[in-house]
């Protein structure tokens, strides 16, 4: 069985576990504390200190640089997904890495001021003290503060997809690959703390969201078949 190791609430933890609920797999999740990364140095033999982490047997997957998606291409071969045709080999790297970079520097930040709705009470000081330590002190209140011109900033960020899907079912093409699920889970990030809403401006985003939170291989494959 396949286990994801995770933090909920983490962006790329959403991916991997979105692409795992759409492939139909029974996995399980294991929720790790964020201050306590014991288990992900133990399992990856000292080599790796994120999350998330794949393990299935004796295999631990794990990510090899910032801008790498190891772990969906070890799904996507294992459950013959489809998520990497290679008609979009290039494009698809472009996209996640505006994704994973322009995108998530925003959400995150949305959802992490509302920190004390999501992380354990007994990790908040620790929690606090890294984001402090990374970006600041009094980042957190910052970031609420912050808000309105960050919700701005993130719908102006994500205008391109809106532009996109104005046009097909999914970023691509009419049927979803890597980069519908990794923009999902940075939207999921945005949303995990339930303090925001889709922005207005993007409602196509929006009815896409919606689509792809609930989406199951086998609904993708009928509906290119019907296509």
């Amino acid at each position: 069985m396949i286990e994801l190791i995770q933090f909920p609430w983490s962006p790329y933890c959403l991916v991997q576990k979105r692409i795992l609920d759409f492939g139909g797999v029974r996995y399980k999740t294991t929720n790790i504390r964020p201050p306590i990364r014991s288990l992900v140095w133990k399992l990856t033999k000292e080599r790796y200190y994120q999350v998330p982490v794949v393990r299935r047997g004796r295999d631990v997957i794990f990510e090899t640089d910032q801008n790498s998606q190891v772990i969906a291409k070890f799904l996507d071969s294992e459950l013959n997904l489809g998520l990497f045709p290679h008609r979009w080999d290039g494009i698809q790297d472009i996209l996640w890495q505006y994704i994973d970079n322009d995108v998530e520097g925003i959400t995150f930040r949305l959802n992490d001021g509302h920190f004390k709705k999501f992380v354990p009470k007994a990790d908040q000081l620790e929690y606090m003290r890294f984001k402090e330590r990374k970006f600041g002190r009094g980042c957190l209140e910052q970031w609420r503060d912050q808000s309105a011109a960050l919700l701005e900033d993130l719908a102006h960020r994500v205008m391109p997809f809106e532009q996109m899907l104005a046009h097909r079912n999914f970023l691509l093409e009419d049927t979803p690959r890597f980069v519908d699920f990794n923009l999902w889970g940075m939207l999921a990030n945005f949303l995990y703390s339930g303090a925001y809403k889709m922005p207005a401006a993007l409602p196509q985003v929006a009815r896409w969201y919606k689509r792809m939170s609930k989406l199951k291989l086998s609904d993708a494959q009928r509906e290119k078949l019907h296509s």
